[in-house]
């Protein structure tokens, strides 16, 4: 009896997971490529808060410098928290456009909030309409900022963009690529179908209407991470539209992955820490059942070596639903986010996924990591 019972759990945790990844899939199909040929006649101010960034900073530096849009229609504003490295005299010497600023957050600034109290600082200090925020470890395209302001009509309030990681040689760099393509493809398909999630705050972009509107951050200083998905969130939650994610291969923001596993699960464990705090709390049943998924997907065949050997069969049709599901997701991404070569990958990708979304989830909780050199406590 308490066999047939798990088996139907297992069971309806698949067909829910099948269900969310069709979603995913449709919404990706819904997306567009949106180019008008005109300029916004806002005022933009890009916001990139940097700590520790000596070795990007001035390639950042040089790929906005180079954008092909009117200088009088930006500002950049790079905004230093706390940085112990030179990468705050770097940018200081270096001579810069006009409409490029730099600044420092003031040591008593909103003490617990980190990135986002430097973003924060800096939109105090901004004269935009419109805010793009990015890391100092990426880099753009020309016609970055172009298309990033194409998505914008009226009625558009928030704009997620792509971010793809710069492909390395090493394996573990490139299932790296392959799982957070898989991030930034499930964050525009539940975009593509009005239900925003999750976003990349290394290219993001907002009207500070709406910033002002849901009262920016104030509700959210004592973390350290969300200012990219929970702002998305508010901003979605008080109007019900007005979200877009930017398909526009030039749109690309690139940035690099981590360079060892122990920073990789620092990040994921901060990108978990925030789940616990959706405002909306159907949102996190819905990811707690996706997490019982991946639990069940270890749980499944333990069970077949205690129990019944049909938990491995279970097991083996969950995770091949699951990779061809996700296969079909990637695909979608194909030359805009990641190459066809990397997907020789995905079976290595699917198995290395399992453990760490575990991992990060349980841990990501207690929302205690390290980053950017500096130890975070929830």
């Amino acid at each position: 009896m308490l066999n047939i019972i798990l088996e139907l759990i297992f069971l309806s945790l698949l067909i829910y997971y099948s269900s969310f990844l069709l979603k995913v899939l449709s919404g990706l199909f819904n997306l567009t490529t949106e180019n008008d040929g005109t300029l916004a006649k806002e005022f933009i101010s890009i916001i990139i808060p940097f700590r520790n960034e000596s070795e990007n900073i001035l390639e950042s530096l040089d790929s906005l410098e180079s954008q092909n849009y009117p200088k009088d229609k930006f500002e950049v504003i790079y905004v230093n928290d706390s940085s112990e490295d030179d990468s705050f005299q770097k940018i200081m010497s270096i001579k810069k456009s006009s409409n490029i600023r730099v600044m420092s957050v003031p040591e008593d600034f909103s003490v617990n909030a980190h990135k986002k109290r430097a973003i924060r600082f800096g939109i105090l200090h901004s004269n935009g309409d419109i805010i793009i925020t990015t890391d100092a470890d990426c880099i753009h395209g020309k016609s970055w900022l172009k298309k990033m302001m194409d998505c914008f009509d009226s009625s558009t309030l928030f704009v997620s963009g792509p971010v793809e990681f710069i492909e390395e040689r090493s394996i573990f760099e490139k299932l790296q690529k392959l799982e957070f393509s898989g991030l930034v493809l499930t964050g525009a398909g539940l975009i593509g179908i009005n239900k925003p999630v999750i976003c990349n705050a290394a290219n993001i972009a907002y009207r500070k209407e709406a910033y002002d509107k849901v009262n920016g951050f104030n509700d959210q200083m004592n973390l350290s991470s969300g200012d990219d998905e929970l702002l998305m969130q508010k901003m979605w939650a008080a109007n019900r539209s007005g979200v877009k994610f930017c398909w526009n291969r030039e749109a690309v923001a690139y940035t690099k992955g981590n360079e060892s596993l122990s920073k990789f699960y620092y990040q994921r464990k901060r990108w978990a820490s925030k789940g616990l705090f959706y405002a909306d709390k159907i949102l996190i049943l819905k990811l707690i059942l996706i997490f019982m998924f991946y639990l069940g997907l270890i749980v499944q065949p333990v069970l077949s070596v205690l129990m019944s050997p049909l938990f491995l069969l279970s097991f083996i049709i969950s995770l091949l639903i699951k990779s061809i599901l996700e296969y079909l997701i990637l695909r979608r991404g194909l030359n805009f986010v990641l190459n066809r070569a990397i997907l020789r990958y995905l079976l290595l990708a699917e198995l290395f996924q399992i453990p760490y979304i575990i991992i990060a989830g349980i841990t990501g909780t207690f929302g205690n990591y390290i980053w950017k050199e500096r130890r975070v406590k929830r």
